[in-house]
């Protein structure tokens, strides 16, 4: 474990209440797609992967990957959860109701860079997570990643709350302030994000791992 970790970030969703926001188009041609069994050894080039071995692992575990092609072969890539998934970047694991999707670890590759990849990729998962029931789809960031949020804000995503997450050996602080004035994606984002060795005061969340 290291003696300390510091991490600033922001949480999005489009929530039940929200309309689905108009289809994002890629600026090319793309396919989108869920990753299947034959396309694992791609998967894992697109990924810097030495082998499918982690991907297996993931979807094994009821994991899904999601992908835009361009001309047949991947551009950018999407991984959801719909259940429990551990955030590393936050050391917790989030959990979410069987109706909530969770979007993570996204990329879109060098060459495609530029196109809208990631907009029509995260547009395109939006409404596929609808149609298998998911009433809230959340996606998280760091406030230093504009990529990563311009990308968020494209496929119709509203910021929820901002967090700034401090590890001092075993004492955890973390910092929650919402962006939105709705209570009830706030209430649901606190659910996700505390853990049981959390307490909240207010806007502060304290904790000590064993």
């Amino acid at each position: 474990m290291r003696l300390w970790t510091r991490e600033h970030g922001t949480l999005w969703a489009i929530g039940v209440e929200d309309r689905l926001p108009r289809a994002c188009s890629a600026r090319v041609a793309t396919e989108f797609a869920e990753v299947c069994g034959d396309q694992l050894d791609e998967l894992a080039s697109a990924m810097n992967l030495p082998n499918p071995d982690l991907i297996q692992q993931r979807l094994q575990s009821n994991r899904r990957c999601f992908s835009l092609r361009i001309d047949g072969r991947i551009a950018a890539y999407a991984w959801v959860t719909r259940g429990a998934e551990c955030v590393g970047e936050l050391e917790r694991q989030f959990y979410l109701r069987d109706d909530e999707a969770y979007i993570w670890d996204c990329a879109t590759l060098p060459a495609w860079r530029g196109q809208r990849c990631y907009s029509a990729l995260l547009s395109q998962l939006i409404h596929q997570l609808h149609r298998e029931g998911a009433v809230c789809v959340w996606i998280g960031a760091s406030r230093q990643n504009r990529a990563s949020t311009s990308g968020f804000v494209n496929a119709g995503f509203s910021p929820v709350i901002d967090l700034t997450y401090c590890r001092i050996y075993r004492l955890t602080l973390m910092w929650i302030y919402p962006t939105t004035a709705r209570r009830s994606l706030v209430a649901a984002a606190y659910r996700i994000l505390l853990n049981a060795h959390e307490r909240r005061f207010g806007s502060l969340v304290l904790g000590y791992k064993l």
